[in-house]
């Protein structure tokens, strides 16, 4: 089980899916990598002669030391686990030698990383530590246990092929409660439609500043990583530097609402934005983006835009592409064939299944987000674990059909950059047209949305903008209050059109980017004033306590 909270966090860095894989062009990519003369026989060779060295016991091949699945002392002091480990890497290190091969031949890159997911997978599936007699630590509780952890384990394999899709459960999920447990900074739903419920937040100090800040969650996934418990909560720490809060809740869409797309989702972030303002009598308010929240957020802010509509003055952004001309391993999924099988599915389906997404992705890491999980419930017999994020990771949302299309849209050809390739809320979508301040974020080890594409949104819209550098990786950076003493950040100046640059003269700091998001925010949130005493207006009356119901639907595809 994760060993800790960092580990917790590392194990949902694949939150946002856009898309399932097709098994022919999967297959296509792997056999163009293995149908290689050269680097085949090559290969071959080199596996033949390591096979003669490990036998011998001469071999010196051994395993990373971060590599947690060789931990257990007998991989290196048993003679037979340690031939079994050895003839096990130098497996994977020849098959991994064929795509590295496969791509100094020129391969389109897409296709290289369609092979890379494949083989990763593979191999990763092979590995002896998923086998009880091939893990040590496995053998060794089911005789300090007298074989109860086997029967254990039993039970939660076939717990899983039933009510799990035959994947090992990540997180004991009764464990926390949404808004018992996670999700409760206090607050009201002040507005409330099919779409979308509006929560605003209780000020937690005496004054306030006028201008309040929407934020814009993605529609994958419930909001409440972003309020997950007192001292992990960006609400609770922003309601702590005076800034008044509000928060759009996603409804849980089945197939009957499969038509809902980019107009639907970006009406409710305008409509969000003139509740938050007649609320609080502002004209106009900051927002933030997360994730694919923040492409949301940005066909919002170019329909304001075109239409002359100056009621947000400054936005963020926080670990969002809008740009994927850049290599990552999401373009595993970017073929052509890819994504027309992905609009096929969801089309006859209606929506996306928030399992079906989550399943696909965990294939990417498959040792921390499969196998791990696998040898500690099936072959060890312990219960899954219990952490917050893991359990918000497990309580996924599903993907409307017309939003899931477009996604593909704006994924495969690129479409929010290509001036006027889009058109939502009836404005075709140009990003130079954009021109309030901008605070944006990446995160440095961050594969789903890399920091380097993640810096071009500074390039792509007109107005001023400041990048923040955070470390880690995608949700990990987004889960990331102040005092943990690893954490740290880069700033620098005026964001430049090469990232690298900008990076090489920025200045490292310890803490979150909370800490400089907010600073900024609170330049741009106008005037102190005495927080409200309640929630809602004449207009927007309370309707519910937060978290509100929507973050509680449980309804399935």
């Amino acid at each position: 089980m994760p060993a800790d909270e960092s580990e917790a966090l590392a194990s949902v860095e694949n939150a946002e899916p856009v898309g399932v894989p097709s098994s022919r062009g999967m297959a296509r990519a792997v056999l163009s990598t293995l149908a290689q003369p050269g680097p085949l026989a090559r290969e071959a060779g080199r596996l033949g002669w390591n096979a003669v060295r490990i036998l011998r016991g001469t071999d010196e091949i051994a395993p990373s030391p971060r590599d947690k699945r060789f931990a257990d002392p007998a991989w290196s002091t048993n003679p037979a686990y340690r031939r079994l480990a050895q003839s096990y890497l130098a497996m994977t290190g020849s098959v991994n030698a064929l795509v590295e091969a496969y791509e100094a031949r020129g391969a389109d890159w897409r296709e290289v990383e369609q092979a890379r997911f494949v083989i990763t997978a593979f191999t990763s599936a092979l590995a002896p530590t998923n086998t009880l007699l091939g893990n040590p630590a496995a053998v060794k509780r089911a005789f300090d246990t007298g074989g109860r952890s086997v029967l254990r384990g039993m039970g939660h394999l076939l717990s899983d092929l039933r009510h799990n899709g035959g994947l090992p459960t990540q997180t004991d999920r009764s464990a926390f409660t949404v808004g018992t447990d996670l999700g409760i900074s206090p607050g009201a739903v002040v507005h409330r439609d099919e779409v979308i419920e509006l929560i605003q937040y209780t000020p937690s100090t005496a004054h306030v500043r006028q201008r309040p800040v929407v934020i814009v969650p993605p529609p994958i996934g419930r909001f409440y990583f972003l309020d997950l418990r007192p001292g992990r909560s960006l609400v609770e720490y922003a309601v702590s530097r005076g800034l008044q809060v509000f928060m759009i809740s996603w409804r849980n869409p089945t197939e009957e609402q499969a038509d809902w797309g980019l107009d639907t989702y970006a009406q409710r972030v305008v409509d969000a934005v003139g509740v938050a303002s007649e609320i609080t009598g502002s004209p106009d308010v900051t927002t933030l983006g997360l994730c694919a929240g923040g492409q949301v957020m940005t066909t919002a802010l170019n329909h304001m835009a075109a239409t002359g509509d100056d009621r947000v003055h400054a936005a963020g952004y926080a670990v969002t592409l809008l740009d994927f001309a850049n290599r990552a391993p999401l373009g595993a999924f970017s073929g052509p064939r890819l994504l027309e099988l992905a609009r096929r599915n969801s089309r006859r389906r209606g929506v996306i299944s928030a399992r079906e997404m989550g399943a696909v992705f965990s294939w990417m890491r498959p040792d921390d987000l499969i196998f791990n999980y696998l040898v500690n419930q099936w072959l060890m017999g312990e219960d899954p674990p219990a952490f917050d994020i893991l359990a918000w990771n497990a309580d996924g949302t599903n993907l409307p059909a017309r939003l899931h299309e477009q996604f593909l849209e704006i994924f495969g050809t690129n479409a929010l950059v290509r001036a006027g390739a889009m058109r939502v809320l009836g404005s075709p979508v140009h990003l130079s047209r954009i021109t309030v301040p901008t605070f944006v974020t990446g995160a440095l080890t961050d594969h789903l949305t890399p920091w380097d594409g993640c810096y071009r949104t500074t390039q792509l819209l007109s107005g001023p903008s400041t990048f923040v550098l955070s470390y880690s990786g995608h949700i990990q950076s987004l889960v990331n209050p102040p005092g943990n003493p690893k954490a740290h950040y880069w700033t620098g100046g005026e964001p430049g059109p090469d990232p690298h640059a900008w990076r090489a003269s920025a200045e490292r700091h310890t803490g979150s980017w909370w800490e400089p998001w907010a600073e900024w925010m609170l330049e741009r949130s106008g005037d102190e004033v005495p927080a409200p005493a309640a929630r809602g207006s004449a207009d927007h009356p309370p309707l519910e306590p937060a978290p509100g119901s929507y973050v509680r639907d449980r309804r399935p595809a």
